[in-house]
């Protein structure tokens, strides 16, 4: 269902959160003709004074630091990502009458162009920005979005009918979903992560798998056939399910053969892409992103030749295991994004020679124990800040693990850091955790190390 712009126009529209997704939801739903009200946590005095001026200049009626009065009046709620449809002002709108829906939802609703939606716990991003390139030296009309960083909205309603929205969607994005339809859909791996606001893996899942539920069979989805918990996610999915793998052989689907990447497809001819050893980007988990994107790419149509080349030139994203210096044989590595157990699990397998870790951050409700087991004396220290500092430490301390230190900020992280590791060693950043406790965002956290590691070097 792609709707009519004149759904939107005259009718009370409240949006909820102000970060980068909010606000373009305000000025899509203003573009469009709605009345619209804006609700955020913050208090008046917290609130970008640029960004109060454009709302009180366009009439916009603002609840900062309290809930609206009235629910009753909504015709529509717009979520941003980290705001859980089950808070009780959002049911109370809800029982009145309410739409709730997100801003990915009301990007597709009134937008234009074709999406490619790819959700999973970890490489989303990695995932996303290789399409996207990919999609990019094929010569389409691409727009990069979603919660890499690019509002949906921003982009849907100047997108052309033959433009491409390759999108990057969490789960918190897809709860929200109601009519969102993607060309072709894929979902990387499934585990642990976001339990505070999911509770439990079955929701988790389900969350996911939203991803397709309004797909037809002449879409495609694209899931991986090694994680079998993810894998049992297209039970019930009415597109064509194209496994890719690393493990196995397949019979449809993207595979490895010979040490190449390889894509079979429903008539049983196999197409090569480029060997596994031209990747540039590092691990396992990215050749399963590589695998994940030429099956992407070439169920949307894409030629084999691009994608190959695509494959071979893509240099990674930045925050996700990315060099960024060395100090006296030292190497410094930013997996900033590393957000969840799982994500640092896998920075860590991708690393060569010891390991001094600097983790901890937001708590997410995860459990530290299979972080810890991974290590396989690679690990030699870790240094640990943030609210889950205590947390990792006990875990470790448990499983036997006691070369742990806490520390108050990342500057004593980077020295700390930098003190304990020997010649040949890496100092990896992967906290394993969100960086809402001291950061406004990963990239922030990000940027900060890599400044501190740019003081170091002088």
């Amino acid at each position: 269902m792609r709707t009519n712009l004149d759904n939107i126009r005259n009718k009370n529209v409240l949006v909820i959160g102000l970060g980068r997704s909010g606000k373009a939801a305000v000025q899509a739903a203003l573009k469009l003709g709605a009345k619209v009200y804006v609700q955020d946590s913050k208090c008046v005095e917290e609130v970008d004074p640029q960004l109060l001026a454009f709302l009180e200049g366009r009439a916009v009626t603002c609840c900062f630091g309290q809930n609206p009065e009235d629910m009753s009046i909504f015709d529509m709620l717009i979520l941003s990502p980290g705001v859980s449809p089950e808070l009780d002002f959002i049911r109370e709108a809800r029982d009145k009458g309410a739409e709730i829906i997100g801003e990915l939802e009301i990007a597709y609703r009134i937008g234009h162009g074709n999406y490619i939606a790819i959700t999973g716990t970890n490489g989303k991003t990695t995932t996303t920005t290789l399409v996207g390139e990919i999609f990019e030296k094929a010569k389409k009309k691409t727009y990069v979005v979603g919660n890499i960083g690019v509002a949906v909205i921003s982009k849907a309603l100047t997108a052309e009918e033959n433009s491409w929205l390759v999108t990057e969607t969490s789960s918190f994005q897809l709860e929200t979903t109601r009519y969102f339809k993607p060309v072709v859909s894929a979902i990387l791996n499934l585990t642990p992560d976001h339990m505070d606001r999911h509770k439990t893996m079955e929701n988790y899942g389900n969350a996911k798998a939203k991803i397709f539920e309004n797909q037809d069979e002449s879409q495609h989805l694209v899931i991986n056939y090694d994680d079998k918990a993810c894998f049992a996610l297209a039970e019930h999915c009415k597109a064509k399910v194209v496994p890719f793998s690393r493990m196995e052989k397949l019979d449809f689907g993207a595979f490895v053969e010979d040490g190449r990447i390889v894509i079979r497809d429903e008539d049983g001819q196999v197409h090569p892409f480029c060997r596994t050893d031209e990747l540039i980007i590092p691990g396992s988990h990215n050749l399963e992103n590589a695998l994940a994107a030429a099956a992407i790419a070439y169920f949307a149509g894409i030629e084999p030749d691009v994608i190959t080349q695509g494959l071979k030139e893509f240099q990674g994203v930045e925050h996700r295991i990315e060099y960024c210096g060395q100090v006296d044989g030292v190497r410094f590595v930013n997996d900033s994004k590393g957000t969840n157990p799982d994500a640092s699990i896998k920075a860590v397998e991708a690393i060569d020679g010891g390991i001094v870790l600097i983790a901890g951050g937001y708590d997410k409700g995860s459990s530290y124990e299979e972080l810890i087991k991974a290590f396989n004396g690679k690990v030699k220290h870790m240094v640990l800040l943030g609210k889950t500092a205590e947390k990792i430490k006990e875990t470790g301390e448990k499983l036997g693990f006691t070369s742990s230190i806490i520390v108050k900020d990342m500057e004593e992280c980077v020295k700390e850091g930098f003190r304990l590791a020997e010649p040949g060693d890496t100092v990896l950043l992967s906290p394993a955790c969100a960086s809402w406790d001291m950061y406004t965002s990963f990239e922030q956290r990000g940027e900060h190390f890599k400044n501190c590691v740019a003081r170091l070097e002088k």
